[in-house]
């Protein structure tokens, strides 16, 4: 049931579930249309279906009626077909130079099954890292060089919007922080407002809050904004009384309730902030591309000033940009959404978009959680395209700001992932989708993978019988160019997002050529620190998927300012322990292959001062103040953030705010944090 509600306070005994009072409503009336989920046949019965597909046709059957005729491909798809023929190529040569080495290299072991077992790790591990590199490397052509088949924003200068272009920009949110979410929709708002466009979208609020005095607020801050902006304000709110399929089920809610009277919307998240030009030249580049059923921003995360959401959100501004346009080029109209700061043209998404849950028991079944992968390989099952426009500026979202929260994070999205996985063999999937399926469950898979080749390789020392001492004598050339090779694709893209960004002029915005070189590095040093925190925890997280067991892990709240030494000991004292007595054991019993293990065990052992000084603003402070992983909304705050910030009401932090960064995941109002996703 939803219940549509005005401003007002509710009273709901925690005990049960009181009908709300009644209000005069708050969103339009309901022009009801259908949105029905198809059942999933799931991985295996995909691979009968496929099967049986094949069978009939190597026998000659063909629909009743016969097949339609299909017009051509389109040149991006031609392009996009030879481009990614020759990613694999690149993968595969790579792989298998790498798994040469790696065979000739070995210590002798007397145990053949895991000599194999390491090769085809370290194979498999080194492709992976492989398809990065030439990702990031792509990425650095585009970004000099320019992609003819991308999407052209040039065509959204002159594209007209008429009447039928009718958008709703949609906020779902579900116990946030009140004041953060009406604040940053108010500088949406006003921004789109300031367009001149504003007849053609109106803002939904779909609240799935549970907590009656978070829900009252909400209300509250909804009439606020109607009355301060005016009787004309196209602004509606609406709370879910009953919360099925989480943030999938409440824009399904919203699209069986009022798609029919949109063409587009535009999903934010509860903490995104958007430009007005960026929403407008959205709507116009669906105008100017009626095959387009997605269009998927690069949302930039802005103003924490945690050292560890400064590296992120300085991470994201040089490398994530690189990987961001690279995979734009691989990918072109069959990209990626993630589920914000995107359009979607509503009729087909309604047909077609519409998520049944996945039988069965345990973790990987249910509610599908990494809704937006599915739903865009849905769309181009419907023979929609979903298009990524990294180059599109107004889109801002939120990073954690602390580790802890970050991994409370990835917990959620590993599961996502992972069940995604079983959907790979679906009927109609583009190849291109059920790759990304694939390589979102790799992307958390790939840590136990890592885990257990560190622990292989110290393994096959210990097996080895050779000594310290031996070692020198041990690195040959092709050992020696193996761990090169491995060292350049894991570095390289950093190095080549700071060089893009000193061959386009960009690095004033970084506070100068040295101080942008200097944030790379510190921030290269950074990540490298917590690669092995978040390979075990993203193992754990794996294990815990799969298996169905229970994991408690520890995160203080997102408005915390720091990290306890205490919350830092509670996430991770257990896996210290853990490492300190692997340590000893393999001192005692092989010295050799402590050297294999001390990559892996020092930054766990260092994993809670890490976290905790990291967590603490004075720290991110003093290297901004040093002029270190500085962004360049630092330089030039874009004026809907500083109006975001001043709607908090606290006029010191809008003013320190106008100073701060924006980059990847996230924004600071006060002392809480505004995310655009």
């Amino acid at each position: 049931m939803v219940r549509l509600f005005a401003g007002g306070h509710a009273s709901t005994p925690a005990s049960l579930p009181q009908r709300e009072p009644r209000h005069e409503p708050t969103a339009p009336p309901i022009r009801r249309g259908s949105m029905v989920p198809v059942p999933w046949l799931g991985f295996w019965g995909g691979l009968k279906s496929a099967w049986a597909a094949r069978t009939a046709r190597a026998a000659g059957d063909a629909p009743a009626g016969g097949a339609a005729p299909t017009a051509g491909p389109a040149p991006w798809e031609r392009a996009a077909a030879r481009r990614r023929r020759a990613l694999l190529w690149l993968i595969g040569g790579s792989a298998v130079l790498a798994a040469v080495l790696m065979a000739r290299t070995q210590p002798m072991v007397d145990h053949p099954v895991v000599r194999v077992a390491q090769v085809l790790l370290f194979t498999l591990l080194f492709a992976w890292v492989s398809a990065g590199f030439f990702t990031a490397l792509m990425g650095f052509w585009v970004q000099l060089r320019g992609d003819r088949h991308a999407l052209s924003l040039a065509v959204a200068r002159h594209q007209p919007l008429g009447p039928e272009a009718r958008t709703a920009v949609i906020m779902p949110i579900c116990n946030e922080q009140v004041d953060t979410v009406f604040a940053g929709l108010r500088a949406t708002y006003e921004s789109v407002a300031n367009t001149g466009a504003s007849r053609l979208f109106d803002f939904y609020v779909l609240s799935d809050t549970s907590d009656p005095a978070v829900r009252a607020a909400e209300r509250v801050a909804w009439s606020q904004l109607r009355d301060s902006l005016g009787d004309g304000a196209r602004v509606f709110y609406r709370w879910r009384q009953r919360r099925t399929r989480r943030k999938a089920g409440n824009v399904a809610d919203f699209c069986r309730r009022w798609g029919r009277n949109y063409r587009y919307m535009v999903v934010l998240d509860a903490d995104s902030v958007m430009t007005g030009d960026c929403i407008v030249t959205l709507a116009k580049l669906m105008e100017a591309n009626p095959r387009a059923g997605i269009i998927q921003t690069a949302p930039q995360a802005c103003g924490l000033d945690t050292v560890h959401a400064r590296a992120q959100q300085f991470a994201g501004r040089t490398t994530g940009r690189l990987f961001t346009t690279g995979m734009q080029y691989w990918q072109l109209g069959e990209s990626h959404y993630w589920g914000h700061n995107a359009i979607i043209r509503i009729e087909p998404f309604m047909k077609h978009c519409a998520l049944a849950p996945l039988a069965g028991t345990g973790g990987l079944s249910g509610d599908i959680l990494s809704h937006d992968f599915v739903e865009a390989a849905l769309m181009r099952r419907a023979g929609y395209h979903t298009w990524l426009v990294p180059e599109l500026a107004g889109s801002y979202e939120q990073q954690p700001p602390n580790l802890l929260e970050e991994l409370k994070r990835d917990r959620r999205w590993c599961q996502g992932n992972l069940q995604n996985a079983r959907l790979i063999a679906e009927p109609g999937l583009h190849r291109v989708h059920r790759a990304m399926l694939a390589t979102g469950a790799m992307a958390y898979a790939s840590a136990p993978l890592w885990l257990a080749s560190v622990l292989l390789g110290a393994g096959v020392w210990m097996w080895s019988g050779r000594s310290v001492a031996e070692l020198p004598a041990t690195v040959d050339v092709e050992l020696a160019a193996l761990w090169v090779a491995t060292l350049t694709m894991l570095l390289l893209p950093r190095a080549l997002g700071v060089l893009s960004l000193l061959l386009r002029g960009e690095h004033v915005g970084y506070g100068g050529r040295l101080a942008l070189v200097k944030g790379a590095v510190l921030e290269a040093m950074l990540s490298t620190l917590l690669a092995p925190v978040r390979m075990v925890a993203h193992s754990l997280f794996v294990i815990v998927a799969l298996t169905g067991l229970k994991l408690d892990w520890k995160s203080p709240p997102r408005e915390a300012e720091a990290v306890r030494w205490r919350e830092a000991a509670s996430g991770f004292g257990a896996v210290a322990g853990a490492v300190l007595a692997l340590v000893a054991v393999t001192l005692v019993v092989a010295p050799i292959a402590v050297l294999w293990l001390i990559p892996l065990a020092l930054p766990l052992l260092l994993a809670i001062p890490l976290t905790v000084l990291n967590s603490r603003v004075g720290f991110g402070r003093g290297v901004r103040a040093r002029g270190l992983l500085v962004t360049p909304e630092e330089v030039s705050t874009p004026a809907v953030l500083r109006r975001a910030w001043a709607l908090l009401g606290d006029s010191e932090a809008a003013r320190a705010q106008a100073t701060q960064p924006v980059a990847q995941r996230s924004i600071p109002w006060g002392g809480e944090l505004l995310v655009a996703h």
